[in-house]
């Protein structure tokens, strides 16, 4: 089968997880052929590591390079302009998430790539987690019954030396706060677990830290299937990262899974017991080394198989936009202090915008 050629841009932080699994040879049909950073010390080092030219300009990458993939993993207020800018080139492009930091921006990368003929994806690793595709499994089997409550906790520590890593990190114009950065993917897994939001109360503050966003925030949510949720997240846990977990309520059952980064199940209960359920525990759960997990992996060869075999993939650019549009919501409500329903159009949201 044809091998795919990717190319990162940005190789900042996250880079490294997506380097090393294309630089490897850990993903069948996938390889590393360049990177790029206008940064060039850290193209360089990327570069060094995985034997693959470098470039500081995207633009003279794609120009000297036979690239089929292009992963953009560029500041969070930067995606929209940096795919928007590549689709010229008619590459698949992924995209970290979030996808944007504006719902129009959002829109305008679909758009761009649909025009393009690209397909577009935005990494949301945790819905491969093998904890979650049982809970996945147990939800479109209909174990629960009617949805009564989900919550995500997010407790994670980001300490002051963390956001002086660069400028951009906890500002409003390029990256957000817990919200929009370490909680989006737990938000992801909620409202793919329960449903379409009908309407959030949220409350938000920044306990310790110096930077322009939140670190802490709560939101209670309605679903309009009836159930609840609540969201619970904060970087302000000292000294060590606590937990990433979710748990779904229903009539007929329950299930949380925990760890630091949604990898254990926790509690696997439901009325009605299948064979599988004595050994869920021990074959879905999993131990990954840090809060990124080991969805990546299966991430990236759910890609590969769309574009090899032209099927729709798990996480396109409408399922990016979702958890974007509820994040968009919860912050307008911490700024209104309203009750905000969706479908809405933001008036107060500060995501996306530079600050005077």
């Amino acid at each position: 089968m044809t091998t795919l050629k990717f190319a990162l841009v940005g190789c900042g932080r996250i880079s490294a997880k997506h380097a090393e699994l294309l630089g490897t040879g850990q993903i069948k049909h996938a390889s590393l052929v360049a990177v790029c950073d206008i940064v060039e010390e850290k193209a360089q080092k990327v570069s060094a590591k995985y034997n693959v030219p470098w470039h500081n300009n995207m633009d003279q990458m794609l120009q000297n390079e036979d690239v089929d993939v292009i992963s953009v993993l560029t500041e969070s207020g930067n995606h929209a302009r940096d795919v928007i800018h590549l689709s010229q080139y008619g590459k698949h492009i992924i995209v970290e998430k979030p996808m944007a930091l504006t719902l129009d921006d959002a829109d305008a990368m679909i758009r761009a790539c649909s025009e393009n003929n690209c397909k577009l994806f935005v990494v949301k690793q945790n819905r491969f987690n093998y904890p979650v595709i049982a809970l996945r499994k147990a939800y479109e089997a209909d174990r629960f019954g009617k949805l009564v409550m989900g919550t995500v906790r997010v407790r994670w520590c980001r300490t002051q030396a963390y956001y002086n890593q660069d400028k951009w990190r906890g500002t409003w114009a390029l990256d957000g706060g817990v919200l929009a950065n370490q909680a989006s993917h737990h938000i992801d897994l909620l409202q793919w677990m329960m449903g379409e939001v009908e309407s959030v109360v949220a409350k938000g503050t920044t306990a310790l830290v110096d930077i322009e966003a939140e670190d802490t925030a709560v939101v209670l949510l309605k679903f309009r299937n009836g159930a609840l949720g609540v969201i619970e997240a904060t970087t302000a846990i000292r000294p060590i990262d606590l937990e990433g977990s979710l748990t779904i309520l229903g009539e007929k059952g329950t299930v949380e899974i925990g760890g630091f980064a949604v990898n254990e199940i926790r509690h696997w209960n439901f009325t009605e017991s299948r064979e599988q359920d004595a050994t869920v525990k021990s074959e879905y759960s999993e131990n990954p080394p840090n809060v990124y997990g080991f969805g990546h992996l299966a991430y990236y060869e759910d890609i590969v198989d769309s574009i090899l075999e032209n099927k729709k993939s798990l996480i396109d650019g409408f399922e990016g936009r979702k958890s974007l549009e509820l994040i968009s919501a919860i912050y307008e409500s911490i700024e209104t202090g309203k009750e905000v329903f969706l479908r809405f159009i933001p008036q107060k949201c500060k995501l996306g915008y530079a600050q005077e």
